[in-house]
């Protein structure tokens, strides 16, 4: 009997419940997947919360790595005993699921399963990041908001390797070395420093290319005014809460500013699109282009005290479960 997480209604991690699944064969078009690993992601805590709404009730889970044990009718590229990875589809947060094998992708020989549950939605979100929604160029001032997590850790690392000069913001002490780890060469206390005064003095009084926020409603008036002239905001996150709504005036008076909400599933609409993406991550990992920092795995049973971690800021780089 396969085990799966849900929830009702939303609320804190309290609402998690583990409950037995009866699975049904997978139908046309699928495979089932017995999970390995499981990434963990703020996206969770939003859904979970209601900040995301989605339709109740609900399994939870973006992103996980395990092998197909079994094959639907019409698939094809995939067979029982395959690797394989995914994002994209609710309901990760399961020792088994059935899921459209066009969600998946096969995992290199390269990347053990810990890795690749790890940054299917992680890794491809900062690949495309820094090379599609702003193509980082050598040279550019790049600002990356919570430096020590999960998509923070790589976006910086990819940055770096693009030549940027690359600085990060934390929320404590404890993050810094971590940050400077992940390429950083400079880092800001955001708590305690002036992040767009810094980066202003830190760029000799251009501004940057582009921030990168996951934090939004306490940070992006100061990502805006970190920005050069024609420089760009995007905000694919809001950990601290939603960006209000503000009058679209203030991108112009602060240097005709590009402001821009990216996801993932626009960037992988396509069998094509998700290969490449995926192997772009896949290669950079293998390559030691970007190294990925696993900070704590834990039971799935245990999911409550992964998400009570997650919301505390008391992780570093990217979490798993493991069924």
């Amino acid at each position: 009997m396969a085990k799966a997480v849900r929830f009702e209604k939303t609320g804190d991690e309290s609402v998690l419940g583990f409950v037995d699944v009866d699975l049904p064969p997978p139908g046309a078009g699928e495979v089932r997947v017995k999970h390995t690993a499981i990434g963990v992601n703020f996206i969770d805590i939003y859904q979970r919360s209601g900040v995301n709404p989605v339709p109740l009730p609900s399994g939870l889970g973006l992103e996980a790595a395990g092998v197909v044990v079994a094959v639907g009718s019409g698939v094809s590229g995939f067979k029982t005993g395959d690797r394989v990875a995914y994002t994209g589809a609710i309901g990760a947060y399961a020792t088994e699921r059935n899921i459209d094998a066009s969600k998946l992708v096969h995992v290199p020989a390269a990347i053990s399963d810990e890795i690749a549950a790890s940054i299917m939605l992680k890794g491809m979100t900062a690949c495309f990041l820094v090379t599609k929604t702003y193509p980082v160029q050598r040279g550019d001032v790049v600002v990356v908001h919570a430096a020590a997590g999960g998509v923070g850790s790589l976006l910086c690392q990819w940055a770096k390797q693009l030549g940027a000069v690359v600085v990060g913001t934390v929320g404590s002490q404890a993050k810094v070395a971590i940050a400077k780890e992940n390429g950083c060469d400079h880092v800001l206390l955001y708590p305690e420093v002036d992040v767009a005064k810094a980066v202003r003095e830190l760029s000799g009084g251009k501004g940057a290319a582009v921030v990168y926020d996951s934090i939004g409603k306490d940070t992006y008036l100061g990502s805006l005014d970190s920005l050069r002239r024609r420089g760009m905001l995007v905000n694919f996150g809001n950990a601290s809460g939603p960006i209000p709504p503000f009058d679209p005036r203030i991108l112009a008076g602060k240097g005709s500013l590009y402001l821009t909400r990216p996801t993932l599933p626009d960037y992988v609409a396509t069998r094509e699109e998700l290969d490449a993406l995926a192997g772009d991550v896949f290669a950079a990992v293998a390559q030691k282009r970007v190294a990925v920092r696993i900070g704590r795995s834990y039971p799935l049973d245990q999911v409550a005290t992964a998400h009570r971690d997650l919301e505390g800021r008391r992780t570093t780089g990217s979490n798993i479960l493991i069924p």
